[in-house]
């Protein structure tokens, strides 16, 4: 009873430490950077169509609560759709680009041409291409996702070494067995580094997107805020966005720790 009281214990200390470590200190160096800024704000009298101090956009950020909320939802259905496209076009054709050397020598080459272009360069073009609809923003994120992920995935099916799937062969596995349990096991940590570098930039994707041309969305909200100096309401939006962004990056880590057991047990 006692030696099970203690392991308790001990698996208590654990997960506060790792709560500590993963939440906590991350809450405090935030808190910290608010009440400097506030500080600093006060002291150097920074006027407020500068830059205002949290307290004034934090309280915009309430006030405006349902506007933003709105616009926000606008600019998170661009990105999980940018995102998902990425995300089941790129995997698939990764793995095939890796499985047929003449595909790697013939296509990747045009991919690597077109990832070359600005994206920025060329969003006014859909626009004129597709209008004023949310397929431009859509699109504009999937290009700024695809590759991230494509290259990653295309290293981890490449990463395999070629003795192991000789050994696989011998003992009667057909490809689809192979596939299951050997080539993408020993792909995914690679796959979700490009999905984690991805999620990034479809946030970005959006926005950009949204600038071109949008009437809604927390890229429109932020023209809105800039066209009127509403410094406070174009911080509340920046607010708003980055918390979207760090939602949908706790997603991802949190996909690849339920997807990924033997990792996470590998951590502890």
């Amino acid at each position: 009873m006692t030696a099970t009281r203690s392991l308790a214990s001990r698996r208590n200390r654990v997960q506060a430490r790792e709560w500590l470590t993963s939440v906590g200190w991350p809450i405090l160096s935030f808190a910290l950077l608010i009440i400097a800024w506030e500080v600093l704000i006060v002291v150097l009298k920074v006027p407020e169509y500068l830059v205002p101090a949290p307290s004034k956009f934090l309280a915009r950020l309430f006030q405006s609560r349902q506007l933003i909320w709105t616009q926000t939802l606008v600019t998170a259905y661009e990105v999980v759709l940018g995102f998902t496209a990425a995300a089941v076009i790129s995997i698939p054709l990764a793995l095939l680009i890796a499985s047929v050397p003449a595909l790697e020598r013939g296509v990747y080459p045009i991919i690597v041409f077109f990832q070359l272009i600005p994206k920025i360069a060329i969003a006014p073009l859909f626009i004129v291409w597709f209008g004023f609809t949310v397929f431009p923003k859509v699109l504009l994120t999937f290009l700024l996702c695809f590759f991230p992920v494509l290259v990653d995935s295309m290293t981890g099916f490449k990463s395999i070494d070629p003795r192991l799937l000789y050994i696989t062969r011998s003992m009667g596995a057909n490809r689809w067995q192979t596939f299951r349990y050997i080539r993408l096991p020993a792909a995914m940590p690679f796959i979700f580094s490009g999905l984690k570098v991805s999620i990034v930039f479809a946030s970005t994707g959006a926005i950009v997107g949204e600038f071109v041309g949008a009437n809604s969305g927390l890229g429109y909200l932020l023209l809105r805020g800039t066209s009127y100096l509403d410094t406070p309401l174009i911080f509340a939006a920046l607010v708003a966005l980055s918390i979207m962004g760090l939602l949908f990056s706790y997603i991802v880590q949190g996909s690849e720790q339920l997807l990924m057991p033997w990792q996470r047990k590998g951590e502890h």
